[in-house]
This record gives C-alpha cells, sequence and structure tokens, in this order.
C-alpha cells in the first residue's frame, strides 16, 4: 500500500506539474521570461559571427558634413554617385533604405520656376542608376487618420525606371514586440496583387538567391518561406555596429575604389541608410537593448536591423524553437524529474538541488541558443518550481498552507514584521476580513511638488530613474513605522497606517513616517543636484498630507487582478489635504483628528480651517513641524 501510496502522489506531482507548465506556456504567461533569457543571450554571446552577405553604407555625421550645402530632398545625384561606386566594386544588390514620395525635378516644377536643363535633367544620373537593376527602393505602410492602411511609396518616375517596377520596392515596416524590442521581421507584409508586399530585407535576399518576388513559395538560405504573412525570427549576428560599414562620405572621394573597404564590397548586398548619425536617426530596441548588470545597451538603426534580416536570411542561422510536440515532450520530462527529486529529499535539500537544476538548464538552454536552437529554459525552470512547491504542499498541514498564503498575500505590501504580525493573529483566530471591513485609520499621501515641469525637463528613462530612485528612500520610514504602502499614483505615494494590521497608535506612525519621509526627500534633494543640476530644474519638494478616519478595507478588484487597499471619506480627505500644502506652503498638512490622535508630542505649526472639494464644511487642519519622541532618541 506504502509502495502504491508514493507511486500515485509522484504521478499526481509530475502530471499536475507538467499540465500547469504546459498551460502558462501556450496560453503565452512565459513569453516575459523566455524574452528575459532570449535577450540575456545575445548579452553573454555579444558578437555571433561574422556577416559574410551584407554591408551598410552609412549616411553618418561625416556624409552631411560633406554635403551638408545640399538639402537631403536633393540628394538623388549623390546617391547615384555612391550607387555608381558600389556597382563598380561589384555589390550583388543595393537598396536605399530613405523614404522620399517625391522627386526633386517634381517638386522644383510644383514651384512653377523657368524650365531649365538642369530642372529636367537632375535626377538623370539617379535614374540611370535605378535603371541599371539590381536596385531596391523603400517603401512604407502607415495607418491614416481614418484608421486605414495606406502605403508610401517613391515617386512614379523613380520606381517605374526599375527593372521590375513595384516588384523592387520593399516595405520597411518592422514590427517590435510588447516590450518595444524587434526580435521578429515579417518577410511577407501584404499578399494583395499589384502591390508591393515584401519587406524591405526580403527584397534584398531574393535578388541574391535568384528568386522571383512574385513566386508562391521561396527557397532562401535553407530555410522555406511562403508568401504569407508570417513572422520569423531575426538571427542577429552581434550588437550595433558588427554589421562591415563604410561612410557614404568615402564613396564620393576620388580613388573611392581603390579602398579596402570599398574593395570588400563585392558580390554583397549593401544597404544604404541612415547611421551613426546625429542629423537622422531611425533607432529601434533589440535584444541587446536589455538592460543587464555589466553589460552594455545598443540601439540599431532600422537599416542596420535590415541587414541583420538579410544577413539571416542568406545564411541560414535561423533561431529555432521547439514545436508544440517537442515542449510538451522536455516538459514531461522535467516533471518527471522533478517529481522524484523533489519528493525523495528533505524541502531544504531539494531546493538546493532544484536551484542546481536550473542553473544548469540555463548554462544549457545557452549552448543551444549558440546553435540557433532556442530552448524554453523558462518553462522548464517553471516545472522545477511548480514540482517544488507542489511537493512542499502536500507535506504541509492546512494550517501551515494557510499561514503561507497568507504571507504570500501580503509580502508586497507591508513590510515583513507586519506580516509576521498578521501570521501570529491568524494563528490566534483573529483572521483579516478580506471581504470588506470598517475599520479607524491613518491615511497618507505625498507627491512631488512640480512634477511635471520636471518631468518636461528629462528623458522618459530619466524620469523613471528619479522616480524609482525617490520611492525606494521616501518608502523606507513608512515601512519603518509598519505601514502600508498601498500604491504609487504617478509621482504620488499612498500609504496606510492601522491596515491591515490594526496598531491603536496608527496616527503617530504616521507622523514618525511623515517627519522620515521630509528627511528622506532633503537627501533626496542633493542628489538630483548631483545627478541634475545643469538642467534648471525646480527645487526639489514634496507635499504630505495626513488624516484620520474610517475606512472601508477588503481585497478589492476583478478575478484577473486583485488589490488589497482602502476606499472611503477618510482616503478622499487625506488627499486634499496633500494638495492643500500648496496652497497653505506647509509641508505636512495634518487634520486635527490626526493630530489628536497621534496624542502629546507632535509639534505643531500654524493652524487653519480649509474647505475640501467633496466634503461638506471645513477641515482644521494643523502644521506638522516635528515630534518630540524623535527628539529625544
Amino acid at each position: 500500500m506504502a509502495l502504491w501510496h508514493d507511486l500515485r502522489r509522484f504521478v499526481a506531482v509530475a502530471l499536475a506539474t507538467a499540465g500547469l507548465t504546459l498551460a502558462a506556456q501556450w496560453q503565452g504567461l512565459l513569453t516575459g521570461f523566455d524574452d528575459f533569457y532570449y535577450d540575456a543571450w545575445h548579452h553573454v554571446a555579444g558578437k555571433r559571427r561574422e556577416a559574410l552577405h551584407v554591408a551598410i553604407v552609412s549616411v553618418d555625421d561625416a556624409t552631411f558634413l560633406k554635403l551638408k550645402d545640399d538639402p537631403l530632398a536633393f540628394w538623388q545625384p549623390h546617391f547615384a554617385a555612391a550607387m555608381k561606386v558600389l556597382d563598380e566594386a561589384g555589390a550583388s544588390v543595393i537598396g536605399l533604405d530613405f523614404v522620399y514620395a517625391t522627386s526633386a525635378e517634381t517638386w522644383l516644377k510644383r514651384l512653377n520656376l523657368p524650365d531649365t536643363q538642369i530642372s529636367r535633367t537632375y535626377d538623370s544620373a539617379f535614374r540611370e542608376r535605378l535603371a541599371h537593376g539590381n536596385k531596391i527602393l523603400v517603401g512604407h505602410l502607415i495607418e491614416n487618420s481614418r484608421g486605414e492602411s495606406e502605403l508610401v511609396l517613391p515617386p512614379p518616375e523613380h520606381f517605374y525606371l526599375l527593372p521590375n517596377q513595384l516588384q523592387d520596392v520593399g516595405l520597411a515596416n518592422l514590427f517590435p514586440d510588447q516590450d518595444s524590442i524587434v526580435r521578429r521581421y515579417y518577410p511577407v507584409l501584404l499578399t494583395e496583387p499589384g502591390v508591393p508586399g515584401l519587406g524591405f530585407s526580403t527584397q534584398l535576399a531574393l535578388r541574391v538567391a535568384a528568386q522571383d518576388p512574385q513566386a508562391a513559395v521561396w527557397n532562401v538560405g535553407g530555410a522555406r518561406i511562403e508568401r504569407k504573412p508570417a513572422s520569423r525570427v531575426v538571427g542577429y549576428v552581434g550588437p550595433s555596429n558588427t554589421i562591415p560599414s563604410v561612410s557614404m562620405a568615402r564613396l564620393l572621394e576620388p580613388g573611392a575604389l581603390e579602398l579596402p573597404a570599398v574593395k570588400a564590397l563585392k558580390g554583397r548586398v549593401v544597404i544604404i541608410t541612415a547611421h551613426d548619425s546625429s542629423s537622422l536617426q531611425d533607432t529601434h530596441l533589440t535584444p541587446y537593448s536589455r538592460g543587464l548588470v555589466g553589460f552594455t545597451r545598443s540601439q540599431m538603426t532600422g537599416g542596420e536591423v535590415h541587414a541583420n534580416i538579410v544577413e539571416t536570411l542568406l545564411s541560414g542561422h535561423f533561431p529555432r524553437d521547439l514545436d508544440r510536440a517537442g515542449i510538451a515532450l522536455v516538459i514531461l520530462a522535467m516533471s518527471v524529474l522533478a517529481g522524484w527529486l523533489f519528493l525523495h529529499l528533505h524541502p531544504l535539500a531539494g531546493a538546493a538541488a532544484g536551484i542546481g537544476v536550473a542553473a544548469l538548464l540555463a548554462a544549457g538552454a545557452y549552448q543551444a541558443f549558440r546553435f540557433d536552437l532556442v530552448l524554453p529554459v523558462s518553462a522548464l525552470q517553471l516545472t522545477l518550481l511548480l514540482g517544488f512547491l507542489i511537493t512542499l504542499a502536500l507535506r504541509l498541514t492546512g494550517e501551515e498552507r494557510a499561514r503561507r498564503r497568507l504571507r504570500s498575500m501580503f509580502g508586497s505590501y507591508v513590510s515583513s514584521e507586519v506580516v509576521d504580525l498578521l501570521i501570529a493573529n491568524q494563528g490566534e483566530g483573529e483572521g483579516l476580513d478580506l471581504k470588506g471591513e470598517e475599520m479607524t485609520v491613518t491615511v497618507l499621501f505625498s507627491d512631488i511638488r512640480n512634477f511635471t515641469t520636471i518631468s518636461e525637463k528629462l528623458s522618459a528613462h530619466e524620469v523613471v530613474e528619479m522616480l524609482n530612485t525617490y520611492f525606494a528612500r521616501v518608502c523606507e520610514p513608512i515601512l519603518a513605522e509598519r505601514g502600508n504602502v498601498n500604491k504609487y499614483i504617478g509621482d504620488a505615494v499612498m500609504a496606510m497606517f492601522g491596515s491591515p494590521v490594526p496598531y491603536p497608535d496608527h496616527a503617530r506612525r504616521s507622523v514618525r513616517a511623515a517627519l522620515g519621509m521630509l528627511a528622506a526627500a532633503d537627501e533626496f534633494k542633493l542628489w538630483m543636484h548631483e545627478r541634475f543640476g545643469d538642467r534648471g530644474l525646480p527645487e526639489f519638494a514634496i507635499g504630505i498630507g495626513l488624516h484620520t478616519g474610517v475606512v472601508i478595507s477588503g481585497d478589492i478588484g476583478t478575478e484577473k487582478r486583485r488589490e488589497y487597499t482602502i476606499i472611503g471619506d477618510t482616503v478622499n480627505t487625506a488627499s486634499r489635504l496633500e494638495g492643500a500644502t500648496k496652497d497653505l506652503g506647509w509641508r505636512i498638512v495634518a487634520s486635527r483628528a490626526t493630530v489628536e490622535a497621534a496624542g502629546a508630542g507632535v509639534i505643531a505649526g500654524r493652524r487653519d480651517s480649509i474647505a475640501v472639494k467633496g466634503r461638506s464644511g471645513v477641515v482644521d487642519v494643523v502644521e506638522v513641524t516635528g515630534d518630540e519622541g524623535l527628539r529625544n532618541r
């Protein structure tokens, strides 16, 4: 019987673990983790291989400096000169990665200027290069104000000169994932007849592979690609600047064909694109853009991303995921290992063994990545974690499971000390009513003065950096007083004292926390001076509002997203008092109810009575400037 019981437990653990992991995998719940590992492998690998099929002609700062007297819209003669050098150097295909909808000659005609030889022949050298063949121009699929898709194409007088006309135009659209990182591309964007529907990089690769762009199926780099919109993974060769690059300015110099860098372009796909230029940037996030400690973040221009796609297509280095059957098989195998491992080891030993196996999985997945095989490492690690948790749950009593659920639920809301008290109260039969209860608490609101002005003078990355640093500092006094940091609202912090664990001195704790936040804000002011002292920012300051009263607390939300929080007039009043700090010129505005509940020892300054929006009558308020108890510590 014991053997049969152990076997049933083992089978139950293995099946439950595999089922949960497969559900998470197929529902896309692990996509973010898989992307993290995928990006991390790129950082660890760095430059993965040499780019053998593609190169970039860089319209860089040197090019703009050389051609500074000519507007970009009138560069056709310069592009023609560069293309002529590339043709003579033996480039296999040339792609011009610049979107333009009219020619210089057409634009000049619109000005109704006198007809001249130059106005009729300005683009002649450029048209000659297009008619020469092996040129791909770029178009773009955009969405108009009505939400409809429209094509932005080169002017007809240019694409009509291409040997295949519109079939020598490729769409430059890139489609990043939800986290804005470009990991995949679409070889085919549109399938309607009579319009250019292939991606820019696809067109370039098909020309080199001598494939018909109007065919239903292509075989490129050992891969079969059908003419339908379906994404594929980009096999990046390395971080930015890995693709060989030559400045366009060098192509325009006398004797350019004798330059070794130009000779090296023979037989390559060459993309003329803006690159490393402060004058014209088209940058995208790639796996090398994720911020990882110890690694440099880099972005890529659109032309560089297209170059990586071309290299992927021509080299056959396609990153491959396991199919659904393969994923199911490896997850089932891992669930069997997890069940056997954790059922036979002590929980501490099992945890250590699980961590070791998880590390080995990560190392093995990286090695597979080097050979373009992408393993579901997050799913396998989740299998280990679920196996450990399920076997641990089987060993726990009902009371222990309830206590652990409580710790998991509130561990992200409050300090670890408060969690311990919650668990202690739960064990004594004083459990929290998550369905809703009335309780008296003190609510704290704070926000940053002139935050809009500050954020307008900083970049998005700098605003996030500032807020994260600020929140890390000002929330410490709240947690130290066993408060609950309930939520962040933009630059504002909402905290409550006396919930979920009731404290008789919650008002006094809120006063001490508010004073501590002011001290932290003063220290943070020095950080702002050091970090952004040259930006002309207003002096950093915060305002804090405190109010004590009855609230309704509970676990509020939907089945998909729930949050333990408080609602009621007390919350609204505390928020309004924080807003009143601007008009009163006080740093801490506390209601008289809070000061009286805090008891003797609160050092008060000015007093006033103010009207609060959404509340009848006035609220008596007090300026809090200190606490005698803090002085005596």
